[in-house]
């Protein structure tokens, strides 16, 4: 029997502890901020990496940017980093939490990053086939216990600096005055951003910064929509976030 959980709102995945952080902290910190339930789940631990000697280091390091984003939880899977594959058993992994959480609202990778780790690409085929896994009847076998769950929304970020945006309609969330605290978290990952590494966070601010500016914020965060978005009340829309 598997244990009831209490569900959240929004799910961000990423390949790697870190990925979350760098693509859509600020995004993240607001919606805790506003009162929304936030977890997290990187498919890998992401390690070995250079300059980390043991796999529980990055791991603290993880849980510590998870609490300065006020997230509800964060779960790290057992998936192999750097041999990340689309495949069967990870769609169903990724699923299972899915399911598990029942989030009304998906986050994850929506394009390749060159010369990046190939994980990023795989992670959106896992992620995009798990929002659908989720929602399918009659495949008790694969996930006992855990009814299905229909997610209303997936949205793709891009991971922050380098790499273009995902395609498709675009959506800026204002992150002024969460900018900090997303780079606050960025830099609880020591052994990933040591002193000569501090040119990311440059990036990072400048992304920020330019992404805002475009939308008439200080800084914001892009996300990409596979899927048109619509609306009732175009007034309300278009016009009420830009005033309040």
């Amino acid at each position: 029997m598997t244990t009831a959980v209490e569900p959240v709102d929004v799910i961000a995945v990423g390949a790697h502890p870190d990925d979350v952080e760098i693509a859509c902290g600020g995004t993240l910190a607001r919606l805790v901020d506003q009162g929304y339930r936030v977890g997290i789940i990187d498919l890998t631990n992401g390690e070995p990496t250079p300059r980390c000697d043991d796999p529980a280091i990055r791991l603290a390091e993880a849980e510590r940017a998870a609490g300065v984003l006020g997230v509800a939880f964060r779960k790290v899977l057992d998936l192999p980093n750097r041999r990340l594959f689309d495949c069967f058993e990870a769609r169903v992994k990724l699923a299972s939490e899915f399911r598990r959480y029942r989030p009304k609202l998906v986050l994850g990778f929506g394009q390749k990053t060159p010369l990046a780790s190939p994980d990023h690409y795989q992670a959106m085929l896992i992620t995009d086939a798990a929002v659908f896994y989720s929602r399918l009847t009659k495949w008790d076998e694969h996930f006992p216990g855990l009814p299905v769950h229909s997610i209303p929304r997936q949205l793709y970020f891009q991971l922050g600096f380098e790499h273009p945006p995902a395609p498709g309609p675009t959506i800026t969330v204002d992150i002024g005055g969460y900018l900090e605290r997303k780079i606050e978290a960025i830099l609880c990952y020591e052994t990933q951003f040591p002193p000569e590494k501090q040119y990311v966070v440059q990036r990072v601010r400048a992304i920020a910064m330019t992404a805002g500016g475009a939308a008439g914020f200080d800084c914001g965060e892009v996300f990409a929509s596979p899927r048109t978005i619509g609306c009732q009340d175009l007034v309300q829309a278009v016009i009420h976030d830009q005033q309040t």
